[in-house]
């Protein structure tokens, strides 16, 4: 089986985008979609995913606020925070909330996903 990735963003363009991704990478695979942070929670909650890929602009509360929840569960996800803010914004995104990784919507492909996997899990 392989990486089973959770999906978060509240707009359809980008999810499909997110979820083309995931599947043209080997070894990881679609678990879901969340449009919200509180969706996102309450999912990873039930289908315990490997790795979360969670926009930081949700409606409700925010992905960093979802990110902190989602860490806190006792079967806790990689979460790796998405969004169009540049990098040097990712850096302080990870700081707030206990997200792996930051990456732009702009620079998420097959490679960058295997990468910032493999840097996770290490």
């Amino acid at each position: 089986m392989g990486v089973r990735v959770l999906m978060v963003d509240d707009q359809a363009p980008f999810l499909r985008a997110m979820s083309a991704v995931v599947e043209a990478t080997a070894g990881f695979e679609p678990a879901g979609v969340a449009w919200s942070g509180e969706e996102a929670v309450l999912i990873c909650a039930e289908v315990l995913p490997d790795l979360v890929l969670m926009d930081v602009n949700l409606p409700g509360i925010d992905g960093l606020e979802a990110t902190r929840r989602v860490r806190a569960l006792p079967s806790s996800p990689v979460v790796v925070l998405l969004s169009t803010y540049d990098d040097d914004a990712g850096a302080r995104f990870i700081a707030e909330c206990g997200a792996v990784a930051y990456v732009t919507k702009s620079s998420l492909g097959p490679d960058r996903l295997r990468e910032v996997w493999s840097a996770a899990t290490v």
